[in-house]
């Protein structure tokens, strides 16, 4: 499961680098965003993709320690999106050491 979750998340990551950036090469998200905005799918794609960044964020807090780790994994969620959460998982993973269980990965350690 881990190796699985691992190659997930690194495709997921990898994907929304080479075609984020194939995009900006096109035109910038303003440029975009002008003849986008007034499109009813588009924003309700926008608002269902920052619902889901909220309702992903709203575990990062408990896992993470510091309020400056929790300020920081917000504001890269929100800026970067999938990109984000995909690094977070991969962080998430990369703790988990051989032979512990993989709900490790949901909960947060002892203190």
């Amino acid at each position: 499961m881990k190796n699985f979750l691992f190659g997930l998340f690194t495709i997921i990551l990898l994907s929304m680098l080479v075609l984020t950036f194939q995009a900006n090469l096109e035109r910038s998200v303003f440029q975009a965003g002008r003849g986008l905005w007034p499109d009813a799918w588009f924003l309700a794609t926008l608002l269902d993709a920052y619902f889901e960044f909220v309702i992903f964020y709203v575990w990062v807090p408990y896992k993470e320690k510091t309020y400056a780790s929790r300020i920081l994994w917000f504001a890269l969620i929100l800026g970067l999106g999938n990109m984000a959460v995909a690094l977070y998982g991969l962080l998430q993973l990369r703790k988990l050491q051989p032979g512990e269980r993989r709900g490790k990965l949901l909960f947060r350690e002892a203190t």
